[in-house]
């Protein structure tokens, strides 16, 4: 069974036409537990996910640069986002990763927990609220209000600028 494309007239098959109305006017978000809160991180901004890795100590880097790690031969900084949020720090030796690229550059944020890749409608889309700590509405772009939880949107960009900065200092 096929759908037509009402642009082109072209057959679209039945899971990319239900791709198209399911997509429209919705986001999908990487979920991430830090510290019982929950963040959400673009989806296409994701590279890969990993469990716990070892770090080799990179000296003389700001408090937020864990360290780096080899992931199929490429040299990833490794960027503590409990840190990076101003929460207190947590085992290193359990953190999970998301590897997101920036520039060209990879960078594995940690994390104490993945969760779901979670499709959130954009009508339910909120500014920042005011009461946002400020160091995550520095990095944040938003937040979606879901069944008893909260989910903070990270705009990967920013908050690895704001790291890009504090190195060149």
């Amino acid at each position: 069974m096929s759908a037509l494309d009402p642009n082109n007239g072209n057959d679209l098959s039945l899971n990319a036409a239900d791709d198209q109305l399911n997509g429209a006017g919705s986001e999908e978000f990487v979920t991430a537990v830090i510290d019982g809160q929950l963040f959400g991180i673009p989806v296409l901004s994701v590279q890969d996910v990993l469990g716990p890795q070892t770090l080799a100590n990179i000296p003389l880097a700001p408090p937020e640069v864990a360290g780096s790690l080899n992931l199929r031969g490429r040299i990833v900084t490794a960027i503590d986002l409990r840190k990076r949020l101003g929460m207190e720090p947590a085992d290193r030796e359990k953190s999970m990763s998301i590897v997101v690229d920036h520039h060209g550059e990879l960078y594995s944020l940690l994390i104490d927990e993945v969760g779901e890749v979670l499709r959130v409608p954009l009508q339910d889309y909120e500014r920042n609220p005011p009461t946002l700590d400020s160091r995550w509405r520095d990095v944040s772009q938003g937040i979606f209000r879901l069944e008893g939880r909260l989910l903070v949107i990270l705009q990967v960009q920013r908050l690895l600028d704001i790291i890009k900065v504090a190195a060149a200092a």
